[in-house]
């Protein structure tokens, strides 16, 4: 544990199967991600994994202008609008 706990501490974005690689490099001998991976759980400690990278437009993209801007909106359903913040293509799930 102090093995993980000293490569962890020097790359805490590590997870349990570079933490392996990297013992199994320094060390000679093999170790297995699954032991890594349940000492690590033992430990609390996680390796950062990154996320999407959705806030970044494309610089093709076509920007569209707000077409609602300086209407005056005063009756139930005068505009209707919607939004997709996140469409992943291929996947059956959308979020909106």
């Amino acid at each position: 544990m102090r093995l993980i706990d000293k490569i962890y501490t020097r790359c805490p974005f590590y997870g349990s199967r570079r933490i392996a690689a990297q013992l199994t490099r320094e060390r000679g001998d093999p170790w297995n991600r699954k032991r890594i991976q349940r000492l690590m759980r033992i430990m609390g400690i996680r390796g950062v994994a990154p996320g999407p990278d959705t806030s970044k437009p494309h610089p093709e993209n076509k920007i569209y202008p707000y077409l609602l801007r300086g209407l005056l909106i005063d009756k139930v359903n005068q505009v209707w609008s919607t939004d997709i913040t996140y469409s992943a293509p291929n996947l059956w799930r959308c979020y909106g």
